[in-house]
């Protein structure tokens, strides 16, 4: 079966995705939509934060429209990479920090 990487971008962040599913939106002309997103399963010990991350962002997305200027490239790919959160102007990697940091006491 294909696998496809999608890259887009989302709120000033590139987004790399993996699926197994491209094609044009039925939601409206403009938008294509990619589904069957394909994450890490492998239950090792060592886990990616923004794989994590990105798995939990679209956790429940059966299919995710984007808009076709948002979109910038659509490869087929033999086998799965790594899922990725780019900075837009970088191109570095963004590695999300939880916001929720432990409380001093004073």
């Amino acid at each position: 079966m294909a696998m496809y990487k999608v890259s887009f971008l989302n709120q000033g962040k590139v987004y790399e995705l993996f699926c197994r599913k491209v094609s044009g939106s039925d939601l409206s002309y403009g938008f294509i939509e990619i589904s069957e997103l394909v994450f890490e399963t492998d239950d090792s010990v060592v886990i990616d934060p923004t794989e994590e991350r990105l798995r939990e962002e679209f956790e429940d997305v059966e299919v995710l429209h984007i808009p076709m200027h948002a979109v910038i490239r659509v490869e087929q790919v033999r086998k799965r990479g790594i899922c990725a959160i780019r900075d837009s102007k970088s191109g570095e990697k963004v590695t999300p920090l939880p916001l929720d940091g432990p409380r001093r006491k004073r």
